[in-house]
C-alpha cells in the first residue's frame, strides 16, 4: 500500500509559476513509476508527466512540453512538478499517482494508488 498527498496547489496569474510536491508513504517509494495528472469538471483525467522509478526516464504530454518539468528524490519519497509559463487552460486538480513498475505511461489505468489531489487556478 501507498499513501500519497500532494501539496503546492493555489491561485496563480497567467505566465506564472507553480511547484507541486507529492509526498509517499508506506512501501518502498523507489519501486514505483510516478504519474502526474489533472481533471477539470465535465472532463477526464488526463495525463501531464510521468517519471521511471529510478528518475531517469520521463514522458510529457504535448500541452505542457517545454513549460512543466517533472522530477523525483527516492530519498524524500517525493516527486514534484514544476509548471512555468501557466496558462488559464492549466486550471485543474493535479493528482499523483504511483504505478508498480520500471516505466511511466500515460494511460491512468495503470495506476494503483493515487493522491487526492491539489488544485491549480491560474487566473487574472
Amino acid at each position: 500500500q501507498v499513501q500519497l498527498e500532494e501539496s503546492g496547489g493555489g491561485l496563480v496569474q497567467p505566465g506564472g509559476s507553480l511547484r507541486l510536491s507529492c509526498t509517499a508513504s508506506g512501501r518502498t517509494f523507489s519501486s514505483y513509476a510516478m504519474g502526474w495528472f489533472r481533471q477539470t469538471p465535465g472532463k477526464e483525467r488526463e495525463f501531464v508527466a510521468g517519471i521511471s522509478k529510478s528518475g531517469g526516464s520521463t514522458n510529457y504530454a504535448d500541452s505542457v512540453k517545454g513549460r512543466f518539468t517533472i522530477s523525483r528524490d527516492n530519498a524524500k519519497n517525493t516527486v514534484s512538478l514544476q509548471m512555468n509559463s501557466l496558462k488559464p487552460e492549466d486550471t485543474a486538480v493535479y493528482s499523483c499517482a504511483a504505478r508498480s513498475a520500471t516505466f511511466s505511461t500515460s494511460r491512468k489505468s495503470e495506476y494503483s494508488y493515487w493522491g487526492q489531489g491539489t488544485q491549480v487556478t491560474v487566473s487574472s
